[in-house]
């Protein structure tokens, strides 16, 4: 029998290692599978996943030109649940805190009859707020009055 790969087929554990462990399949022929083929999870000790003897179902996932056949545990299990989504909410904040993310505060709002030349004005003064403590901070960072006095 010709093994190709993606065929699933039974074996036996046969060997364990610190790499992996060695499986007898059919008509005599051996393989390995990686410590990171046993499981979908984190494998610390092989043996702790499996046995001498036991009786495995491994997927090929490779033959080299020299006859070595790679085999894979987790590739021939069905595949793990999805964790189910979460949902998320908005933070509930304070009256007086700010959000973490914005280090100005926002502007209040208004309604909605404002004219163009209001929003405009208020826009502004928010910009050149903003502008102006950016530039200070600037300044400072430049000219070193920000650094630790022994």
């Amino acid at each position: 029998m010709q093994l190709e790969v993606g065929t699933i087929l039974e074996g036996k554990v046969s060997g364990i290692t610190k790499f992996g462990a060695f499986v007898t399949l059919p008509e005599g022929k051996s393989g390995l599978v990686h410590i990171s083929e046993i499981a979908n999870s984190y494998v610390n000790e092989v043996s702790e996943h499996l046995s001498m003897g036991q009786t495995v179902k491994v997927k090929v996932i490779s033959v080299s030109e020299e006859g070595k056949i790679s085999l894979s545990i987790r590739k021939a299990l069905p595949p793990p649940p999805a964790p189910p989504k979460r949902e998320y909410a908005p933070r509930q904040q304070s009256s007086g805190q700010q959000s973490a993310r914005a280090p100005f505060p926002r502007a209040q709002a208004t309604s909605g009859n404002q004219s163009f030349e209001d929003k405009l004005k208020q826009f502004m003064a928010d910009s050149d707020s903003k502008n102006s403590g950016n530039r200070l901070y600037n300044t400072d960072k430049r000219s070193g009055n920000n650094r630790r006095r022994k």
